[in-house]
């Protein structure tokens, strides 16, 4: 919003010839605007302010990359690991079966939308701006980490569509490239009051893996702060990993918003500020 220039400076005087104050009121109120009141609102300090006032702040490349937590932010046996970007889960890929949506053919495509997105690590669509992911092991369990700028339409309305899932996608059947069935649910779970807003999954994908039975567990959260976000996936064929999820939302948030606040976050859940 631009601001109100200031008024022209009005001149006191008790004791000047009339031939003094015409001349102030020549310089003072012209038609044009200009004379002594143009040039007192380009120097006022109001005016100033304005123009020297801080641009809206912009996530970094080297921003996303400090939001990032660190094994120090998780409890457990956790390992950073570097492999993280080609992570993608086989029994994620699959066509959903339209025939689970009679009354609803447009919720097949949500719920395609869940899976694809669920094994290309992008839930809330393309980053507008810097992007940043890491990824940590524990056994058989993963937890994937991502920090990135978003457009603040599209980030709100992707918010929506995973808060919708867990009643569009309750449960349905997907078909694999040999046609093999995998039944999944969807439900709602909870995330950690942090951000300016939030949305948690609780995915569910029964089906095969290397020819035996297999279930896949994943606890899905998303933090909304500003217009960034962070999205941390955990789980495995172990189960969920809902704590350690819970603890990288808590941290990472609290990350993201010192970036924001132009701080270099320190490791480590002894952090404080």
């Amino acid at each position: 919003m631009s601001r109100r220039p200031s008024r022209p400076v009005r001149v006191l005087a008790s004791a000047v010839s009339l031939g003094a104050l015409l001349a102030v009121a020549a310089c003072s109120s012209g038609g044009d605007g200009g004379g002594a009141a143009a040039s007192d609102a380009t120097g006022s300090p109001l005016t100033e302010a304005a123009r020297t006032s801080p641009s809206p702040f912009r996530l970094t490349q080297a921003g996303a990359k400090a939001a990032l937590i660190t094994e120090t932010d998780l409890e457990g046996d956790w390992n950073q690991v570097r492999t993280a970007a080609s992570w993608g889960d086989t029994l994620l890929v699959g066509k959903v079966d339209v025939a689970d949506f009679l009354t609803a053919k447009a919720d097949a495509a949500d719920c395609q939308r869940l899976l694809d997105s669920l094994y290309d690590d992008d839930l809330l669509g393309k980053p507008s701006g810097a992007n940043a992911l890491t990824g940590f092991e524990e056994g058989d369990s993963r937890l994937l980490y991502q920090v990135a700028a978003y457009n603040p339409v599209r980030l709100s309305a992707a918010l929506g569509w995973m808060k919708s899932l867990p009643v569009k996608c309750d449960q349905f059947t997907a078909t694999d490239g040999k046609g093999g069935k995998r039944t999944v649910q969807v439900t709602t779970s909870s995330v950690p009051s942090q951000g300016d807003a939030r949305q948690g999954l609780h995915v569910v994908v029964q089906g095969t893996a290397n020819g035996e039975p297999a279930t896949l567990t994943l606890d899905v959260a998303a933090v909304r702060v500003a217009n960034d976000a962070i999205t941390v996936t955990s789980g495995g064929l172990a189960g969920g990993q809902h704590s350690s999820l819970e603890l990288a939302v808590r941290e990472g948030a609290q990350r993201l918003k010192q970036v924001r606040e132009g701080k270099t976050p320190a490791p480590g859940p002894a952090r404080v500020g």
